[in-house]
């Protein structure tokens, strides 16, 4: 690509070490910035791992900003969304666009409708893990389980929990972000605290995947309910999961991007 500056490991919270990737084009200025938030189930995963997606961004004509932030067992639910505040608050010292937008996929995608609730950007999730405490209090029977993830951080995201339903590793993961607080599941469900200024969000889901497709049609009728911009994607067939299904819906996240940012 023409221009593209890559800067990797850029550290944004020096108290906890924390350190993002920047990308953009210095052949031309960039319409505005976007958060990539990297997938893992908040136990698993890396920012370098969404360096496909952030090219892609910058060729569209933005900058791209991919942080890593805590997972388990270093941190557990807040840690990671306080990282995000902690971006953010840094981004906005630095020399990109301030006009500010953010993707996520799975884990990622719940911290990115989770910055839209916070902040009021467009956000883009594809996969968010959406329904937690209505989903875990009708699963009691289900065992968690964590199964084999021992090649995760090496396969490429878009390879990753591509088979379809798999409700024990799914319990296993959320519960494990609240490290056994079962007191905490309401606080992180994001579609509580979605309001009239919740910014405008993109919501992609597969139909037969292991991230249930309950939480898209939670926080959508819910945006409704407030009366909140939202673009709902879910009808993608098969069980493909979060970037596994990224090309199918990039020109339609771009345009949703390119709809709600300034040019």
């Amino acid at each position: 690509m023409m221009g593209l500056i890559t800067k990797t490991d850029v550290v944004y919270d020096p108290e906890h070490e924390l350190k993002t990737d920047l990308y953009y084009d210095d052949s031309k200025p960039a319409r505005a910035t976007i958060i990539d938030i990297h997938g893992g189930g908040w136990f698993r995963g890396d920012k370098g791992k969404d360096a496909d997606w952030a090219e892609r961004l910058v060729a569209g004509g933005y900058a791209a900003v991919v942080p890593n932030y805590r997972i388990t067992p270093e941190a557990y639910y807040p840690a990671p969304l306080e990282d995000m505040a902690t971006l953010v608050a840094w981004l906005k010292t630095q020399d990109l666009p301030q006009q500010t937008a953010v993707v996520g996929s799975s884990a990622g995608g719940n911290m990115s409708v989770e910055l839209a609730i916070q902040t009021g950007m467009p956000a883009v999730s594809l996969s968010g893990i959406l329904d937690i405490d209505d989903w875990l209090e009708h699963h009691e029977d289900v065992v968690a389980a964590e199964g084999d993830t021992s090649s995760f951080n090496s396969t490429a995201s878009a390879q990753i929990n591509q088979d379809g339903h798999n409700d024990s590793f799914y319990k296993w993961f959320v519960t494990n972000y609240f490290n056994g607080e079962t007191s905490e599941w309401q606080a992180a469900t994001p579609v509580h605290r979605i309001s009239d200024t919740t910014g405008p969000l993109f919501l992609a889901n597969s139909l037969n995947e292991f991230v249930p497709t309950s939480g898209v049609l939670q926080v959508a009728q819910a945006m409704t309910y407030h009366q909140r911009p939202f673009e709902l994607m879910m009808m993608i067939p098969g069980t493909r999961h979060a970037k596994g299904y990224l090309d199918d819906v990039f020109n339609q996240t771009m345009l949703f991007l390119d709809a709600h940012l300034e040019k």
